[in-house]
């Protein structure tokens, strides 16, 4: 897996609205609560916050953080593989694999479903392909 270059995600984050980055920093804040094993970094050339976890010898894609001018995205590579009973997850229709959740204000992150889900991600990315 290549790595690519070590920035500091609040450095990625200095390029959106302040309302933007703190939803994405909040974000952060639940991902590594719920997974803390995670291993975070930048991914430049996507613009995200992506988390890996080990799974073996090996690490596994599970998350991102993908903060935009009017929103900020929690996604899952692998989200079409995770329960979502309630239909939550914003992507069906859009991509064959990937979903995500869609927050635009600070209340959107009380929703104990991020947690849920990125936990679940992660324990998905463990069982592997």
């Amino acid at each position: 897996m290549s790595r690519e270059s070590a920035i500091p995600p609040e450095v990625l984050l200095e390029d959106y609205p302040p309302t933007m980055a703190a939803l994405a920093q909040g974000l952060r804040e639940v991902v590594r609560a719920a997974v803390p094993e995670a291993e975070e970094r930048v991914r430049t050339g996507w613009r995200v916050i992506g988390y890996d976890i080990r799974a073996g010898r090996r690490s596994a894609f599970f998350a991102w953080i993908m903060p935009q001018r009017e929103h900020v995205h929690l996604g899952f590579p692998w989200g079409v593989m995770l329960l979502d009973r309630d239909g939550v997850l914003d992507g069906e229709g859009v991509t064959k694999r990937a979903r995500w959740f869609t927050l635009e204000k600070p209340e959107d992150l009380r929703d104990p479903k991020l947690a849920e889900f990125a936990r679940a991600a992660a324990d998905l990315a463990t069982l592997g392909r």
